[in-house]
């Protein structure tokens, strides 16, 4: 196991350092002992089942939940610190902006709390990009599901992060919406960790797969590893699938 140190290093080579990582609620280990590592500008898919640990998995990354044991770093940081968090764009699942404020103002708060660099710019930039600059003035509680999962992911990349940890980014969205945020995806310099149980999203945001199952790490590796193990013979989803299964 890593050391504990007085002092955390910044380590610009590896996003995240995960080892031997565990959370437990009750008499269920949601997080059994898993280390991942990520490096620098790598995108990577984490793959599981409902109930495999990968929403607390990103919680704990993220600095929003403690593990009970192991050790997690942000390019050498406690996820908590101050440090780590400048380098974080955070997208949870079914994530909610702050709803006594119209669409503009949200961007306008954040983006200035997140110091972001040309941040009217930005603003424009999120509301053309996202179809939402026909209700900036609205409160997300005028809003679809949709358009309020369209302001909360402008929310979490709008200072351009570093790392990009995201909880089922597209949900919600529709199809032309979709194809804007790969395309903007893509373009990204960042690093990307994206929990997903869509293994087509992960194909097109990401090359490195890590699939979970009942709290435990079952499988890592590349994608066109994946493509490979299914041979033309099983469809990639079924490879997935018997992965999942393999949990000692």
């Amino acid at each position: 196991m890593l050391q504990e140190d007085n002092k955390d290093k910044e380590d610009l080579s590896n996003a995240l350092m995960m080892d031997s990582v565990v959370k437990t609620f009750g008499d269920i280990r949601a997080v059994d002992g898993i280390n991942i590592q990520i490096k620098d500008r790598e995108r990577v898919a984490l793959l599981g089942e409902n109930g495999a640990g990968k929403t607390t998995t990103i919680k704990i990354i993220s600095g929003l939940m403690k593990p009970d044991k192991g050790m997690v770093r942000i390019y050498g940081h406690k996820p908590s610190s101050i440090e780590a968090k400048r380098y974080i764009g955070y997208l949870p699942e079914d994530a909610s902006p702050y709803l006594n404020l119209s669409v503009r103002e949200n961007l306008d708060y954040i983006g200035t709390i997140r110091r972001t660099e040309n941040v009217q710019e930005k603003i424009e930039f999120f509301l053309d990009l996202l179809d939402l600059k026909s209700m900036e003035k609205q409160k997300p509680l005028t809003l679809s599901r949709g358009n309020r999962q369209k302001l909360c992911l402008a929310l979490s990349i709008i200072h351009e992060p570093r790392f990009a940890i995201m909880d089922e980014p597209l949900n919600y969205l529709d199809i032309p919406t979709q194809e804007k945020v790969f395309d903007y995806f893509e373009k990204m310099n960042a690093t990307f960790l994206i929990s997903t149980h869509i293994l087509s999203i992960a194909r097109r945001l990401t090359e490195k797969v890590i699939i979970l199952s009942s709290g435990k790490k079952v499988w890592e590796g590349q994608i066109k590893e994946l493509e490979d193990l299914a041979e033309g013979t099983k469809t990639i989803e079924s490879i997935v699938s018997e992965l999942m299964k393999n949990v000692s």
